[in-house]
């Protein structure tokens, strides 16, 4: 590495000393009570997004120290050798570079190669939505990881704005009970299937593949060709499969920065080409912001700081993100590769075993489901996990009172977290569901909540194509942020690669007939495989 890895940094000595003396406890109601301006210091627009970071555990000098890390690590240089295409998934010797693929015309790397795919997949797209001439009311997403979770996340995010004539499904698990239900609602020929997959190769991806071609020829589909289309660049295995119009990308798209790329068609058939472009173009103003605004103001940079602040010196373990949209369900398990799948590396840029911990647990539900949930624990449990709250403004329904409602809790949860309840406050409450048997104390003990649990909140608008471009890319330019931070590559993940591996090997064992052979194998997964085959 260029630059020294964070934990031998003189900005991570001094943040460890920060921490000893003031971050361990930090109360954020004081923090609050001593600085009137809290809000506003700690809050920032970008791309049209609005952060209130201000109920995070930090202060003026935490920030500047975070700040003062990122410049020593060499961020900044990280962050323009990305942009302009340099090899910096350095295991893989790939550029990494799912920015161009928003960039506006002309204005990006591989710009032609990139607006060449786009204008043909919009041109698609828009003929697929002319259901009228393409005879199409449904269409199937064949995919797994980042060829699933990205589009499957947009389309019911951006339904407002989705063709009323065409539904979308989406499969991924090899597990038959994923496509077979989905099959059962469909007719040949109303039907597109969309097999993506770079290699063409991908276990799963095929393997359903291959069960939605032998229904489609079983139930009277007579034209392949029409009915399945590829999101994949060999055309070769495509054409073996039966299909002949594919969209391709390129080595230096990651699978889970791929909804940009030929992988958003299906976000493109749900949403049309003026959307998809208002998808892009809200993404590249993020990208933009990241690239140029100072690290002070930096809304990608700060959160990822932060992410790095409580995972290694509060070691916060883990991450909840609370969407108050139901439109954003799929996003907490978008994030979760997003993240996950990025960080969880235990070796640094030259191989070397970290010391210190990367990326957290990321989890979630949207607000109020998760309420009745888990959120029991973020305020009463023994583990203080910071919490995400996502809002948006003004809903595209019209039940103004129900979205009242919605509001009305995302911000009193986050105001939950931080102030807490004293005993002495429960203790002058009544609690009509209380046992008689028990004295005031103990009940006022139960109904005593610590408190300064922190936070962070985003508000949209509103959710357009434009806004939730914009939040997504600035997911990935967070997660970016701590990778750089820890040293990592944020852009593998052999981690995937392993149990796949292993798959292959038990699979003819699995299949054979007879009893399983478990010659070779370590004791408990022999005994497992033979009573799999009992």
């Amino acid at each position: 590495m260029d630059h020294p890895r964070c934990d031998a940094t003189v900005a991570w000595a001094a943040l460890q000393g920060h921490f000893e003396a003031h971050g361990r406890e930090l109360d954020l109601r004081e923090a609050f009570s001593r600085d009137a301006g809290r809000f506003a210091t700690f809050s920032l627009e970008a791309a049209g997004l609005f952060a209130d970071l201000s109920k995070n555990l930090w202060d003026l000098k935490t920030r500047k120290l975070l700040i003062e890390l990122a410049r020593e690590v060499g961020l900044e240089g990280r962050r323009e050798a990305m942009l302009a295409g340099a090899a910096i998934n350095t295991t893989e010797g790939r550029a990494v570079l799912h920015t161009a693929l928003r960039a506006p015309r002309g204005q990006g790397p591989h710009s032609a190669d990139v607006h060449g795919v786009l204008d043909r997949l919009l041109d698609f797209a828009e003929q697929v939505r002319d259901t009228a001439a393409s005879g199409i009311r449904h269409v199937v997403n064949i995919g797994i990881g980042g060829s699933d979770l990205g589009p499957q996340m947009v389309v019911p995010a951006l339904d407002a704005f989705a063709h009323p004539g065409i539904t979308l499904h989406f499969v991924s698990n090899v597990d038959g009970h994923d496509i077979t239900p989905v099959l059962r609602k469909l007719k040949p020929a109303e039907t597109l299937f969309i097999v993506a997959s770079k290699t063409f190769t991908t276990q799963e991806t095929m393997a359903n593949a291959a069960v939605a071609r032998q229904w489609f020829l079983e139930n009277g589909g007579t034209d392949i060709a029409k009915h399945f289309v590829g999101a994949t660049t060999n055309l070769e295995a495509a054409a073996a499969f039966g299909i002949h119009t594919t969209f391709g990308f390129w080595d230096w798209v990651g699978g889970r920065y791929s909804l940009w790329s030929a992988i958003g068609l299906p976000i493109a058939i749900a949403v049309g080409s003026e959307h998809f472009r208002a998808l892009l173009a809200g993404a590249h103003a993020m990208d933009r912001h990241f690239a140029t605004a100072p690290l002070e103001a930096n809304l990608p940079a700060l959160l990822g700081l932060l992410d790095v602040w409580y995972r290694n010196f509060h070691k916060f373990t883990s991450r909840s993100v609370a969407p108050y949209h139901q439109g954003l369900k799929r996003l907490p398990a978008y994030l979760q590769q997003l993240e996950m799948e990025s960080n969880g590396k235990c070796v640094d840029l030259d191989g070397a075993p970290l010391p210190f911990g990367t990326s957290p647990v990321v989890w979630g539900e949207p607000g109020t489901n998760g309420q009745h949930a888990y959120f029991q624990m973020l305020h009463q449990g023994t583990d203080v996990i910071p919490v995400e709250f996502i809002a948006v403004k003004h809903p595209t329904h019209g039940h103004a009172d129900l979205h009242a409602k919605a509001l009305a809790n995302c911000l009193a949860q986050s105001q939950a977290l931080m102030q807490g309840k004293a005993t002495d406050a429960a203790l002058a409450e009544s609690a009509p569901t209380a046992s008689a048997s028990l004295d005031k104390l103990t009940v006022a003990r139960h109904r005593t909540f610590p408190g300064n649990r922190p936070s962070t909140t985003l508000l949209i608008d509103t959710l357009t194509p434009h806004a939730l471009g914009a939040l997504i890319a600035l997911y990935e330019h967070r997660v970016f942020t701590s990778g750089a931070v820890w040293g990592i590559n944020p852009f593998d993940q052999w981690g995937v690669e392993l149990g796949k591996a292993l798959a292959n090997q038990l699979l003819p064992r699995i299949t054979a007939a007879g009893p399983g052979d478990g010659s070779g194998l370590d004791a408990s997964t022999a005994g497992l495989l033979a009573r799999l085959k009992s």
